[in-house]
């Protein structure tokens, strides 16, 4: 099962990733989230950041109904994300495998397409093929 140091270095593998100063993790390719920890906001109580639940970009209502419907032990949203095109993965549930295939999903959905950054991603896992 995966954890936050699993978050961080897959993250960081990728090209043009910038790490946010933050409380938990926070990466980002051209100024784009592309997975952050959880800020739980329980009504009442001040926001605890959950390094071990990952928000991730996914792209589209679609993706994020498919994943939520499909595992919802895996998958989960809450009333701040209702309109956001972002899923919760509950890092304790999911293997560093299946973690590294969202993660890069996710980065390869907030990289600008008209710059290089998903060439040079492409250019990586050719070498690392090899």
């Amino acid at each position: 099962m995966a954890d936050a140091d699993d978050v961080r270095r897959l993250a960081m593998s990728l090209p043009h990733v910038v790490e946010i100063d933050s409380d938990g993790f926070d990466f980002r390719v051209a100024d784009k989230g592309f997975v952050w920890s959880y800020p739980e906001r329980v009504p009442g109580r001040p926001r605890v950041i959950r390094t071990d639940i990952a928000v991730l970009f996914v792209g589209d209502e679609a993706e994020k109904q498919a994943l939520l419907l499909g595992e919802p032990d895996l998958f989960f949203t809450a009333p701040g994300y209702d309109a956001w095109p972002v899923v919760m993965v509950r890092l304790g549930e999911v293997t560093v495998e299946r973690l590294a295939e969202l993660v890069t999903d996710a980065w390869r959905m907030r990289a600008p397409e008209e710059e290089t950054l998903v060439s040079d991603l492409d250019e990586a896992s050719l070498g690392q093929a090899r």
